[in-house]
């Protein structure tokens, strides 16, 4: 009798290494093939960490090739892709880092994956037309206070606890050695092209206060405007406002 290898069994021996080769796949002369099996798991593990390397590239430069194709390992098996758009992989990969007792010595990693997660959907997220600056120039102040702004579909704060911006820019962009202290940070896209701009403390919860429709007087109540409105158009963040 021929055994029947379901999707689950051929997916749980797929994604474990220490696992048999189903009963049910079998090579020419009728027997189980555990040597070509090898390979093709072994091809789908190189495969899926090369995607989320690709996906974290800071993530794996701070932790290391050997050190990263492991901990992609363990991911792997505890949240195997959902999607057959690789580009969606990973969505869990923040939290499991904050879980990930090996990558304990390195607290700042989840933020630095949070960061690297949200430039990757600010490249997927829709067109949004950017706000004509004009616009806000010529609102008379009492408007400006009552005005509503609208953010792009790929705008996304984080206020880290880490200096997260400054890990990220020293790691993919050349930048200089990072400091301490907290830093946080707003993520757009101009263009085709992600970004990941400096707010100045507290911004992160002004721009979240604006995401979800509080008018600028009331968001920004106390903060200083000037800094905030220049990190919203450095990212292309903006897009509309209702005064």
């Amino acid at each position: 009798m021929t055994s029947i290898v379901t999707q689950g069994t051929f997916r749980a021996a797929l994604l474990d290494p220490r696992a048999a080769t189903p009963a049910g796949l079998t090579g020419p002369a009728g027997a189980t093939s555990p040597r070509r099996f090898a390979v093709y798991r072994n091809n789908v593990a190189a495969s899926l960490t090369e995607a989320l390397a690709n996906g974290f590239p800071v993530v794996a430069k701070l932790v290391g090739e050997r050190f990263f194709r492991a901990m992609a390992g363990v991911f792997l098996r505890a949240h195997p892709p959902a999607s057959p758009m690789l580009t969606r992989w990973g969505e869990d990969f923040p939290h499991f880092l904050a879980g990930f007792g090996p990558a304990a010595p390195l607290p700042y990693l989840p933020d630095v994956a949070r960061l690297e997660l949200a430039l990757r959907r600010a490249y997927h997220a829709a067109d949004a037309p950017a706000l004509d600056t004009a616009r806000l120039g010529r609102l008379a102040p009492d408007a400006l206070v009552t005005a509503r702004l609208h953010f792009a579909p790929a705008a996304w704060t984080l206020a880290s606890s880490h200096p997260v911006h400054a890990i990220w820019a020293a790691n993919a962009q050349h930048g200089p050695k990072p400091g301490h202290g907290p830093q946080e940070v707003l993520v757009g896209r101009r263009g085709f092209h992600p970004v990941a701009t400096l707010l100045p403390p507290g911004g992160a919860a002004v721009t979240r206060a604006l995401m979800d429709g509080v008018p600028l007087g009331d968001a920004a109540e106390g903060a200083d405007l000037a800094p905030l409105l220049a990190a919203w158009l450095q990212a292309g963040a903006l897009t509309d406002l209702e005064a």
